[in-house]
Parts: C-alpha cells; structure tokens; sequence
C-alpha cells in the first residue's frame, strides 16, 4: 500500500508534467542536432514544438503547485497535449523521440481526467463534416499512393518508375501526414463532445487504435519512399524487395482505412466495459432520482394501523403497505 501511494505520487500529472518539461528540452535538442534528417520541416516543427512545450511545460508545473491557477493551468494542459500527441507523429519524421513524448502525453491527459461538455448541434455537424470530410480524402490519397506503388514495381520505363516515387513522396508529405493529424484531431472532438465517448463503444475504441496505428506504419513507409525515390534516379536501378514491401505497406494502410469506414456506417459491438459502468450509474442514479421524488403519505385502516402510499400521477395512490397483524 505504501509502495501504490508513492508511486501514484511520483507519477502525479504535476509531477509527469515537470519530466515532460525536462523530455522536451532534450528532445527537442536532438531534433535540432541531428545532420541526416529526410524531412527538414518537420526537424524545424519539432525544434520549435518542444522549445514551446518546455516553456509551457514548466510554467504550467508552477501554476499547478498554487491553489488560484491550478484549474486554469489543468484545462490550459488537457487542451495542449489532446493536440500535442498527434503533432508528436510528425515529429517522428525527424526523430524517434517523440515516442516517449507520446506516451508521457497520454500519461499526463489520463491523470489530469479530463470532462469535456457536450457540442452544440450546429457545433457538432461542422466539426462531423470536416472528420468525414478529412477522412474521405484521406482514403483517397492512400488508394492514389497504392496506385503509384504498384506502378513503380512493375513498370520498365524508368522515368514512370522514378516519377511515380516522387510523386508518392509528394503525396505523403502535402497530404497524407497533415490528413492523419487532421483526422485525430477532429476524430477526437467528435468523440469526445458527444455520448459515443473514446472508449465507450466498441466500434470508437477499435477506430481510435486504427488511426493511432496508421501514424507508426507511415513511421516505416516514410523511409521506404526516400530510399526508393534516391534510388531510382539511376536508371538500371530496380525497386526490388523495398518496393515490394511499400506495395504491402500502402495495402495495408487502405485496408485499414476502409475498416475505419465500415466500423463509422455498422457500428458493431455494443459498449465496452467502461461504457457498461457508466451506463449503469447513470440508471442507478436516475433511479435514485425517481424513488425520492415520489412523495410518500401515511393513511390509516378502519382498525387504526397506519399504510404507506405512494402518490400517483394518475391520482389512485399505490399499493398499500402491509401493517401489523391484528
């Protein structure tokens, strides 16, 4: 027991928050120092998105630790790491850092427990329509970059092999990584500001692992692209197995996306256990609500005993008590 309450002290999210402050200042770091980086914005983006997360981190740390600023600072860090994690994804383009930002992100959220209200109904079908939106485009840019895949392995033209890499290396930066933070982001605001929850339904939680896991997939299908691009500049060169291994990668990628689709229109399984509990103290508790709000009155028999009735709104009363046997 008194192993738990130290432990839960030292991962407190105003303790998480200060290693935070710490991660990002060395990350960050080497994100700036390293030479051989494929994606200079994104090493900048993560120079810049960790010098203002350590700023951030360590303001909000003093903020949480004064009574007068700690709810502000708790909804000002929810908001920041609720954006932060998916923007982490594509920092990963110039570093394996944000791995460890990422999970210390979610370990903070988490333990700050967040409640978010309700959406409006004209709030809601602006944020529904870009999510559909976002990810219509997104399948069609990963059934595009398929397209050139397949292409590149199978082609004799050198020139349609090389330029088919360079465009998916378009495609992949311009429009596939901003739609999968995009998609997140708007995902997450639906979710979150309706009854369907994250973790409520089956159907949310397996779309959440889906568009969690296509970022570590692009982690792979990034580099493959860079290599096959610099490497079919030489004519005689041949996608070989890399190129093989992409056309997986992006079938794959679509395969998911298209799951994801399915998963929106059928909605299949139910409520989680999560959602089970919450659904059931919110029955226990209108419940509670509906038996105190019955007024109770006490009447008496021709013999004297007294019976509890329950006033109806149909004006009969209830079913009268059982007194004492005469």
């Amino acid at each position: 027991m008194v192993i738990h309450e130290r432990l839960g002290r030292w991962l407190s999210p105003t303790n998480l928050q200060f290693a935070f402050g710490i991660f990002a200042l060395v990350a960050g770091a080497l994100v700036a120092l390293r030479q051989d980086a494929h994606h200079p914005l994104f090493q900048t983006a993560g120079t810049v998105g960790y010098a203002v997360a350590a700023v951030l981190s360590f303001g909000s740390w003093f903020a949480l630790r004064r009574a007068a600023t700690a709810a502000g600072a708790r909804r000002l860090l929810i908001v920041f790491h609720l954006l932060f994690i998916p923007a982490q994804f594509l920092f990963l383009l110039a570093h394996q850092m944000p791995w460890l930002g990422m999970l210390l992100s979610t370990m903070i959220t988490v333990g700050l427990r967040p409640r978010f209200p309700r959406l409006g109904r004209t709030s809601r079908k602006v944020w529904l329509t870009l999510h559909i939106g976002i990810g219509v485009g997104w399948l069609g840019v990963s059934l595009g970059m398929l397209a050139l895949s397949v292409v590149g392995v199978t082609t004799d033209r050198h020139e349609v092999r090389h330029g088919a890499y360079v465009l998916m290396d378009t495609f992949n930066v311009a429009l596939a990584i901003p739609s999968v933070f995009l998609a997140i982001i708007t995902g997450a605001v639906v979710s979150l500001g309706t009854p369907w929850g994250l973790i409520k339904h089956r159907w949310v939680l397996a779309k959440l692992i889906i568009a969690l896991s296509l970022p570590v997939l692009a982690t792979f299908e990034g580099p493959w692209i860079d290599e096959l691009t610099a490497r079919t500049k030489d004519p005689a060169a041949e996608p070989g197995q890399t190129g093989i291994l992409l056309v997986g990668a992006m079938a794959l990628f679509l395969a998911l996306l298209w799951t994801a689709t399915i998963l929106s229109v059928f909605k299949p399984g139910g409520r989680t256990r999560w959602g089970r509990r919450e659904n059931t103290r919110g029955r226990d508790a209108q419940a509670a609500v509906t038996v105190g709000s019955i007024p109770c009155a006490v009447t008496r028999t021709s013999r004297g005993h007294p019976v509890r009735t329950h006033d109806r709104a149909d004006g009969r009363g209830g079913t009268p008590a059982p007194g004492p046997t005469p």
